[in-house]
């Protein structure tokens, strides 16, 4: 039988050639990866931001009837401890005419109605509310805004309730907010 071109061995200087191909297109690619991997990387967060993505606060702290204030991602965080007699009159207002209607069990976690955490900036533009006001929530310095104590904007020109960041809680005495 004869041989056909197809069916002849590779010679020792095509084999060669193959394997400089190889090796120069895969130095190529190492060297592109190597050339964007900068231009990636500066797209991820910088470590103080990322130390600020989540903090984790101990609520054996605050006493029924109290708030901590805690800071976080430079904002204001309110950790209040509600009373059953704040719990009941929020829930009690729920079908009260709102600006930014929520129901009470919106406005905390499943099972944990005692604890309300919002972020602390009035919504009309960005003072920080006191303790205070004819709804036992919060009163505006700035403006006037009142809220509730489910931090429901109740009377005052912000047009939305105080607003509520993720939060979880680790442990019964442990909350991690972000």
């Amino acid at each position: 039988m004869t041989q056909t071109a197809q069916e002849t061995p590779p010679t020792d200087h095509e084999s060669r050639r193959d394997f400089i191909h190889i090796a120069a297109l895969s130095a190529a690619g190492v060297g592109a990866v190597a050339l964007a991997w900068p231009f990636v990387d500066q797209m991820n967060p910088s470590a103080d931001t990322l130390a600020l993505a989540s903090i984790e606060y101990d609520i054996s702290k605050v006493m029924v009837g109290s708030q901590a204030v805690v800071k976080w991602r430079g904002k204001p965080v309110f950790v209040r401890h509600r009373t059953p007699k704040e719990i009941a009159e929020a829930v009690a207002d729920d079908h009260s005419s709102m600006r930014d209607p929520a129901p009470d069990e919106t406005r905390h976690k499943p099972g944990k109605p005692e604890w309300l955490i919002l972020i602390g900036v009035c919504t009309h533009l960005g003072c920080v509310p006191n303790m205070g006001g004819t709804y036992g929530g919060w009163l505006c310095p700035c403006h006037g805004s009142v809220y509730d104590t489910a931090g429901r904007i109740r009377a005052g020109p912000a047009p939305l309730n105080l607003f509520l960041p993720d939060y979880e809680f680790l442990s019964p005495t442990k909350v991690k907010i972000g």
